[in-house]
Order: C-alpha cells, then structure tokens, then sequence
C-alpha cells in the first residue's frame, strides 16, 4: 500500500479504488470525506496515470477547495499538483463564462454584481415600474422569488405561487427588466453565474463537448446541498464519460431555505453506494444520540456513526427557569471549565437556532466573574460568528468599485458608487441629469460623462443642466479611471492599488466622513488590508496556479470567497475565545465542548421552518449540531422565554426525547456539573 493511504479503512480505501462510473460516498459527519476524496484524486492521478488536466472537483466554499489543493500538492509533486481543477461551482462557472460568455451576447469583461449591486438594481426597477413609492411590495421577497427561480433554472414567465397572482406577476416583470438591465450593463450576479454556465452548454453542445472532453473524472463534495441548476451543470458535464464521483451526507443536508433539494443525492441512482460510518471526532455517548436523532427521518440512507474513541460522558441537560438563568448558568459552567480543567476558550462552543438567541448570552458572558490562578477576572471572552464581512465594509466596497468601473466602464451600478466618493462637486442633482439622459437616450452612463466632458456638440443641453463644479468633478474622475487603466496595465497591481487610493486622496475621505478616531483608524486599517490582499493574491496565484493576475480575475474572485474574505475574522479565529454562532453555521466545524442552547419546541424545530422545509430538515439540523461536539455535549432550554416582550411558557424540543434516556444526565440549572 502507497504510504499516503495508510491510516485509511476499508470502507475509505474501496472510496478511493473505485474510480470509474457513478459512484456515491455518503461520508457520516466526521467521517474523513476530504482525506478520501482527495486521495482518490491522487491515486487516479499517481497510480492509474490519469492526467491531472481530466480532473474536475467542485466544492461550496474556496476553504474547502484551498484544503484539498494543499494535500494534493502534499502527495504529488511538480507541476501536476496544480493542473488539477479544485474549485466552488461558481469559480467553475466563472472560468467557463470568461471564456465563453461572448456566445451569449456579453463581452468577457462583464462585471460581478454581489447581492447589494443586485437589490439597489431591483429597488430602481420597481419604482419605474410603479407610479407611488408606497406601492412598492417586500423587495426582499420579490429578490428571494426571483433568486429561487435562477438556482431552478426558471425564465421570468415560468415564476408563479410567490404570495399571490399580482405578486407573481409583479415578480415576472422585474425579473425580466433585471435580465435585460444586467446584460446592457455588462454584468453577472451570482446565481447568473451558474444559470448562464448552463444556459452556454445547452445550446452551444460544441462548446459543452470541449469541457467534457478536458474533465473526464468529476468530483462533488457537499452533494446533498446542491440545488437544480447545480445539479443540471452534473448531470451535463458527466453526461459523455459518466466518471462523476459525488460525496454528502444526506443527514446534514439543511440548506433547503437557500434552494438545496436532498433529493438529490437520495436519487442519485445507478451508483456505486460506499459508506462512511466511521467518525473520527466524537465520543460514541454523543454518536449514539445523534443517531437516535435522524433515525426517525424517513427519507435517508441508513447509517449509523459509530468511534474507537470509547462512551465519553453522558450529555449533560438542564432545564433553567428563563432565557436570562439559562445564559447565566452556561457563563457559570464556562467559567468552571477553564478554572477546573484549563480549557482554552476556544476550544468552547455556544450553538443556537436563531441568531437572535445571542444577546442573553453575550450579556451573561460579558458580567460573568472568572477566576486565573489567584486573580479573579471579569468577563470571559467571546466571538460572535456572522459580522460585517470584509468585502461588504463601505470602505472597501468602495474601492472595489472603482475596480470593477477600471475594467468594465459600463458598469453603472459601480460607477454610480464613486462618481462622487470621494466628493468632488457631482451632486445629487447633477446626478439626476446624467442619469435621465442616459435612460432616455439608452447610452452607457459612461459614454454620456465622457461625451459632456469633451464637450460634444449633441450633449450641450444637457451640459447646460451642470455646474461647472460638477464638470470639473466629471473631468477629473474620468482623468482617474483613465489614469489607473494604465497603472494597473503596467504595474503590479498592488502597487496600482497605491497610487489610486493617493490619486483619489482617500485617508482625507476617511478623516472627513468619519468622526470617531477609532472609527477612522478601523476604516484605514481595511484599506490597508485591502492592499496587502491584492499582494497576497498575486504571490498566491504565482505559487499555486499558471494563471497569470489580471485585475479582472481579481475582482471577479473576490466575491466568490466570503469565507476568506473577512480578515479581521480570520485573525480572530486564532485568538483565545469562546465561539458563539448558529447551528447554520456551525456545519463544518468541531468543539470539544459544546452547548446547545434554546432546546425548545418553537425553537428547535423552527415554527416557520415547518412551514418551510419540514420537520425531517429541522431533525438533519440538530444532528448537524449535535456532531459538532467531539468530547461533552451539554443540552439547556428554559421554562419561560421572552416572545415580543412578554413571557411565554416553552416546551422541551420534541427531538430531545429522540435521545435515549440512559445516553443523558439531568442536572441543575444552578449547578455545574
């Protein structure tokens, strides 16, 4: 056996060994699904002499992709490591789509709009579509409707059940006109990403062939979440060699409220079916709870997790009189741990249902006393998981919006961003014109200031409408974009980076706009940031990858990346504190100690959720959270919580009498255990 396959059990190694045809690996939680599935990469790659050109792995977030291309690089050496395509869907998509989208009537540098670009664009089209701004419905759920109906595959006409026929047709409409909007303005969003890589292969069956052909070997981590549209990108890409290998879990699929369809893998037919029911993380006291747990869903593969890790401790429950006791008794235990056992903080975790859940226990955390060796301390540190991410701060926002306007000017919801940011005399009202003009004209924003700025002659009425403050502020924003083009065409484009954020005297921007120091300090440190993660890209894509940086592959990635995009969460992670975060949230990770708060009937399963996704999601949910504990799991709820302001009685979660009674230890709100 080669050495980079041992450790690996029997059902792990037939995983690896069985290459050819459709195969499914339903990989339990804590199973080693990544190990198997990127040592089944290198043995098709070392030991069977497959070119690593002809394979194809998709994934859901770039950690996971980042994760497997270092183990590869590990067991294969040379170049070969990185002609092997790991990669997000939308990364893929992305790939295809700058070389392909030119089929489609776009230009190959069309601009990536995030999900704000996407909503400020919908905000615009509804009120022109109506007449009075207060006959504007939920734009949020007409935003939802439409991104349902792109991860389904569905054009405008095909929307319908979204509350009610006007609704449904109020959708339609904008629906449409955003389609039409996006492709005048040269720009994708994400769910087009996917939708249009579709779109591309089926009616372009030559250009479909070409990827076919180049990835022969196909691998999906994560199956159980993907949605239809992802689906429909499989089943065509493996549809001429059918070597398409996907890995999940059935159990942990709980992302139906973002579009993923289980029924994906649970049909995933005429297949190759290996378990893995091994788990590497947990103690069998905590496994066998979580499979008391799902066992009771009717639509699953049956397994059973089962660990040589030995019993572990009996999971601990307690039953406190409020929301405010509840928290204030995990404080207590918390502070217990790390004064009895020296556990690190952030070795803790806090799981909840709803975000909402937090501020009791933020509070309890912030007043509870702590004791370190002879000092006492007030206060144990936490993190809450879900801030502003990196990429989404107004700063940074902004600065990668004149990115996105440097490489494709017909870009105007990026262009409207920073025309005026930082102020340089282009007020609302001169705004206003431009923009009237260019709607009635039908010309590119652009074009419109460019052509008022060389003064030509069939724009002089509309020149006539602008100050000359405003006219000089037009003339010196265009000498920027137009500057930084050859900037970023000749120099790295870190160093392009420089010059515009000095060109543009941004830190005065920041000083001016922001009156708190340490406001001013924050907002200047993610600028800097933001520089440093333009070098960063650029060393990383030279060590790593035979794509040469380009602005465009830089802007264009950046939202492909949320995961790694906050920087100043990233740092966090390292630091010695307690986690709190949603059992969302938690899919992926691992604590040694763990606390399931809120384990009430209208909590967990969700009263909405019902509604929504059903019980059989909301049962993967707590098994998701109860797998997230490796060695003591304990289990709270209170007998009355706050509901608008008013007390109401809860009931324990109908899943905790799921668990076998002798696998649980009932103790004291009061006390630790």
């Amino acid at each position: 056996m080669n050495s980079e396959f041992e450790g690996l059990n029997p059902p792990q190694l037939q995983a690896v060994h069985t290459v050819d045809g459709r195969v499914l690996i339903l990989a339990g939680a804590g199973s080693g699904k990544t190990r198997v599935l990127t040592m089944r990469m290198v043995h098709l790659v070392k030991n069977l002499g497959i070119s690593p050109k002809s394979i194809l792995g998709l994934t859901f977030t770039n950690k996971a992709a980042a994760e497997m291309r270092h183990r590869i690089a590990s067991a294969i050496q040379g170049p070969a490591a990185k002609q092997v395509t790991l990669c997000t869907f939308h990364s893929f998509c992305m790939q295809v789509l700058r070389s392909e989208i030119g089929k489609l009537g776009y230009t190959q540098q069309f601009s990536l709009y995030d999900e704000r670009d996407v909503q400020r664009l919908v905000t615009l089209i509804a009120r022109d579509i109506l007449e009075r701004e207060s006959d504007l419905p939920s734009l949020a759920a007409t935003t939802a409707a439409i991104t349902h109906a792109k991860n389904r595959g569905l054009k405008p006409e095909e929307i319908k059940g979204t509350g009610s026929d006007w609704h449904d047709e109020f959708v339609r409409t904008v629906y449409k006109r955003l389609q039409d909007s996006m492709r005048a303005y040269n720009a994708v969003d994400f769910d087009n990403l996917l939708w249009l890589t579709v779109d591309l292969f089926e009616k372009h069956p030559e250009i479909l062939e070409k990827y076919q052909d180049r990835f022969r070997y196909i691998m999906i981590d994560e199956y159980q979440d993907t949605n239809p549209i992802q689906y429909r990108l499989a089943m065509l890409l493996s549809a001429k060699h059918h070597n398409l290998c996907v890995v999940g879990d059935d159990d942990q699929s709980i992302y139906g409220w973002r579009g993923a369809e289980v029924k994906n893998i649970l049909s995933f037919d005429n297949a190759t079916v290996i378990k893995l029911e091994q788990n590497y993380r947990s103690t069998n006291a905590i496994l066998k709870a979580a499979n008391a747990v799902i066992m009771n869903n009717k639509e699953r593969y049956h397994k059973a997790l089962w660990s040589t890790r030995g019993d572990g401790s009996l999971i601990e429950v307690f039953h406190a009189p409020n929301e405010i006791h509840e928290a204030e008794a995990i404080a207590y235990r918390i502070a217990k741990l790390k004064e009895t056992q020296g556990v690190c903080w952030k070795h803790i975790a806090i799981l909840y249902r709803s975000n909402a859940l937090s501020r009791q226990l933020e509070l309890a955390l912030l007043k509870q006393p702590w004791q370190d060796g002879e000092h006492w301390m007030r206060g144990i540190p936490f993190q809450v998981f879900g801030g502003v991410e990196f990429y989404d701060r107004r700063e940074v926002k902004d600065l990668l919006a004149y990115l996105r306007v440097i490489v494709n000017p017909r870009d105007q919801e990026a262009l409207l961003r920073i025309i005026n940011q930082p102020r340089r005399g282009i007020g609302e009202g001169a705004l206003d014109a431009l923009t009237a003009w260019n709607r009635s004209k039908d010309v590119p924003l652009w074009d419109v200031l460019k052509g008022v700025s060389l003064a030509q002659e069939h724009l002089s009425g509309l020149k006539e409408k602008l100050s000359q403050k405003a006219l000089n502020g037009l003339s010196d924003f265009i000498a920027v974009i137009e500057g930084a083009k050859q900037r970023f065409s000749a120099t790295p484009l870190h160093e392009a980076m420089r010059w515009l954020i000095e060109r543009i005297d941004y830190q005065k921007a920041v000083r001016e706009e922001v009156k708190s120091d340490q406001m001013r300090d924050f907002k200047w440190e993610n600028v800097q940031e933001f520089v440093s993660a333009m070098a960063d890209y650029e060393e990383q894509l030279a060590k790593h990858s035979e794509e040469k940086p380009s602005l465009h592959h830089f802007i264009t990635t950046i939202p492909l990346a949320n995961e790694e995009g906050n920087f100043a969460r990233q740092k966090k992670l390292g630091d010695d504190k307690v986690n709190l975060l949603t059992f969302h949230s938690a899919k992926g990770l691992e604590f040694p100690f763990c606390f399931l708060v809120g384990m009430e009937d209208h909590i967990i399963p969700h009263e909405k959720s019902l509604k929504e996704t059903g019980i059989e999601e909301e049962r993967r949910l707590m098994y998701v959270a109860i797998t997230r504990a490796m060695k003591f799991l304990t289990i709270s709820m209170a007998c009355k919580r706050k509901r608008m302001g008013k007390d109401n009685a809860s009931k324990p979660s109908r899943f905790l009498f799921e668990i076998p009674e002798e696998l649980i230890r009932v103790t004291r709100w009061d006390q630790a255990s």
